[in-house]
């Protein structure tokens, strides 16, 4: 079992939803993007999502395209990522990092999943590579003790869904609205139907994103979801924030609120 299936484990016998925090390397800098890795860490969350910032983010809404633009502006590559996977993983949370395929493949396969779990890492997150074209992955993975993390989404065929967890592993990532990434005033409406009909055919811990920006909301997803992950309206705080402290301390609420709405009864 890999970190990260002991962190699911462990939060479902505790009863609860886990904490997902997503973060992308390098924004605003790398030392700042590990300074709100461990913030987010110390403030409650289980799992953190490193994001590998990418130039053409077609998945991502303004929030997290202007958060790679910055990381990458500041001149964050690909081993800079692995150096913070390492900082997430000493800083106590289970470890993932998120990534468009190409950079992957450029970089080398087994390469990245040998350097991924060196530093710790226990999986990755793949938004467009699906199982069907994962052969190479599926086997680097294997090599190197990794989670192959797919996505579905609300318009995934019941087929479709059934493939794709048993390919899984770690947990299946549920997007919960049609659309790119972003906070958004309210949940999906299909978010709670998705993961019924992936309850049918798999129980495998899964994990809902896209939208989540506050406690109540983490609450809600958290009553039928493994995992409730926050990635914009985390980033938010930092990136609107006058100063590095100030971020340091919006993140500090607003990790802790999301914390509590994902254990409250």
């Amino acid at each position: 079992m890999s970190a990260l299936d002991d962190v699911l484990a462990r939060t479902r016998a505790e009863g609860r939803a886990a904490l997902v925090a997503y973060w992308p390397a390098g924004f605003p800098t790398k030392s700042q993007s590990i300074a709100a890795i461990e913030t987010m860490v110390a403030a409650g969350a289980d799992i953190v999502e490193v994001g590998l910032p990418y130039s053409d983010p077609v998945m991502d809404g303004a929030t997290i395209q202007a958060a790679a633009g910055q990381a990458l502006e500041a001149g964050t590559r690909i081993s800079d990522v692995f150096d913070v996977v390492q900082a997430s993983v000493a800083a106590g949370a289970a470890t993932v990092v998120m990534t468009y395929w190409n950079p992957v493949e450029r970089f080398g396969v087994d390469k990245f999943a040998q350097a991924l779990a060196a530093a710790g890492g226990a999986g990755l997150i793949t938004p467009d590579m699906i199982p069907d074209e994962a052969d190479e992955w599926t086997e680097a993975s294997d090599a190197h003790g990794l989670n192959r993390i797919y996505l579905v989404a609300p318009s995934s065929t019941d087929a479709r869904l059934a493939m794709t967890a048993s390919e899984a592993s770690g947990f299946v990532y549920a997007t919960a609205v049609m659309g790119v990434t972003g906070g958004r005033t309210s949940t999906s409406s299909l978010a709670p139907t998705l993961v019924a009909r992936l309850r049918e055919v798999t129980d495998k811990p899964i994990g809902v994103g896209l939208g989540v920006s506050n406690g109540d909301q983490a609450h809600e997803v958290a009553a039928y979801a493994d995992g409730v992950i926050i990635g914009s309206a985390l980033i938010n705080c930092v990136l609107h924030a006058d100063s590095e402290a100030e971020g340091l301390a919006q993140l500090t609420r607003l990790t802790k609120e999301l914390r509590t709405g994902v254990e409250r009864d």
